[in-house]
Formats: C-alpha cells, sequence, structure tokens
C-alpha cells in the first residue's frame, strides 16, 4: 500500500481474538491454494479457488472491489513484485515463482498475510532469493516489542537484504490493520531515520517485504495495478499480520485458528 499518516488505532484482547480468527483463516486458505501452484494452472484459477474457500468458511475476500482491485487474490509472477491481477491468459510454468497476496474479512476485521512460492523445480538462485525473503520478514518481525522503534522493522529487512545485495522495494510499505485492511502507520522495509515512532501493545501491523533479485526501483504496467522490477529481475513478497504485546510479537497469521475452527468451538 501507499499509506498516509493518522489516527494510530490500539487493539483490545477481544479485538486481537478476532483479528487472530481473519488472519489465520487466511494462511489456512493460501496453504492449501500453495498445493494449486502446479504447471498448466492459471493465476485465474487460483483466484476462484480463493473465492470459493472463501465461501466455505463464511467469511469475506478482503480485495474484491477494494479500491477497484477486480480479484480475490494479488498474484505476482517472476519479475512482478505486487499487485497482479489473475489471468485465464497467465499460466504457472516450471521454474517460476508466484507470490500470493490475501486477505479476509470475518465479523468486521480484517487479516492479510503473503508468500511467495515455486512452481516445479526453481533455479538456486530464485530459492535463495525467496528464502531470504521470508527471513526478513522474520527478523522484522522479531523487532515487533512495546517501546521499540517502527523504523527497527525497515532496518531489520535492509540489512539482511544488504547482505545478499538485493533490492528493498521502497514504493510500496506495510501497514496497519483491524477494521479496515489499511490502518496507519505505514511501515517501511527500509531504514528511515527520522520515523521516531514508538511500538505499542495493542498495535497491529502487516510487514511485508518485497525484495528484488536486482534493483529496488519498480515500474508499474498498463493496467495500473501490476508493478514489476525496473530491470526484469525476479522478486519475492512475503507478509504476516503481527501484534505487539506485552509478552513481545505474535504472529497472528499462523494456521490453527481460522473461521470454521471458531465457528465449531
Amino acid at each position: 500500500m501507499k499509506a498516509r499518516r493518522g489516527e494510530l488505532i490500539l487493539k483490545s484482547k477481544r479485538e486481537l481474538d478476532l483479528i487472530r480468527v481473519a488472519a489465520s483463516t487466511v494462511s489456512e486458505i493460501l496453504d492449501e491454494l500453495e498445493l494449486l501452484c502446479v504447471p498448466g494452472a492459471t493465476t485465474a484459477d487460483l483466484d476462484a479457488a480463493a473465492e470459493a474457500k472463501c465461501r466455505e468458511r463464511g467469511v469475506t475476500p478482503a480485495f474484491k472491489g477494494l479500491y477497484g482491485f477486480p480479484a480475490c487474490l494479488c498474484v505476482a509472477v517472476n519479475e512482478e513484485v505486487v499487485h497482479g491481477i489473475p489471468s485465464k491468459r497467465k499460466v504457472l510454468k516450471d521454474g517460476d515463482i508466484i507470490g500470493l497476496d490475501f486477505g479476509v474479512v470475518y465479523k468486521g476485521w480484517y487479516g492479510d498475510h503473503a508468500r511467495t512460492v515455486g512452481v516445479g523445480e526453481v533455479d538456486p538462485a530464485t530459492r535463495t532469493l525467496v528464502e531470504v525473503t521470508r527471513r526478513c520478514l522474520e527478523k522484522a518481525a522479531a523487532a515487533c516489542h512495546p517501546g521499540g522503534r517502527l523504523c527497527e522493522i525497515g532496518r531489520a529487512v535492509e540489512e539482511l537484504a544488504g547482505e545478499y545485495r538485493f533490492g528493498v522495494v521502497r514504493d510500496f510499505v506495510g501497514h496497519g490493520i483491524g477494521r479496515r485492511l489499511h490502518e496507519d502507520p505505514q511501515v517501511p522495509n527500509y531504514f528511515d531515520p527520522h520515523d521516531r515512532q514508538v511500538l505499542k501493545t495493542g498495535m497491529v501491523l502487516c510487514i511485508e517485504p518485497m525484495i528484488n533479485a536486482g534493483t529496488h526501483e519498480v515500474r508499474m504496467l498498463s493496467d495500473d495495478w501490476t508493478a514489476v522490477t525496473a530491470d526484469g529481475k525476479r522478486s519475492a513478497h512475503f507478509e504476516h499480520t503481527i501484534a505487539v504485546t506485552d509478552n513481545g510479537p505474535e504472529i497472528l497469521s499462523r494456521s490453527g485458528f481460522g473461521a470454521a475452527r471458531a465457528v465449531a468451538g
């Protein structure tokens, strides 16, 4: 997202519980979609499956219609960075990577999660890009302690990516989340020494490093949604919904407490 400054909304324990269900549901759906990322599948197939799995669980896709986006699932294949539109013409091939970015609404609360997965046999350099991006997210999540600085999240991402001379996308950032998909604060994936925002118990953040094999620069395609790397090299994207708690960071977008279990309970 491209975020703006505004009101910081802290969440209660009950509200965290509802966000946890939403975010966990996203993770469970992406677990199932990941199995469908095989050669010959289309990104439209994945989008249709995502919508069907929302109906099964009684949740609402968060992205469809938001700001005019036409699908439930954002997809990003190879050099695509983020916000790709699913298409019947986009057929996955052996060796591709695909970013799956998805969100749902549960009882008025949003959950958001993204991961990049390989299709068939992926080359070693691409596997390194994907693994480093995943580690960037883990390192950033570990910085989410009350009293810490928001800028340390970006520092964690930038330092690890820099060890591999990967580009950290600056045009898109993470965000707060709650009753809206995009809330304050904005969460850059790079270090901003002028950002003195202090992390507080009750903050819920979507941290989402987008890491490029080459330059950090991106350009937009003619659909006005899909961002691709400026140099045509590959990109990876991971995201978690993370709560800042008195006990440290809690990743809410883990499988295991989705809507089906919540209803059953």
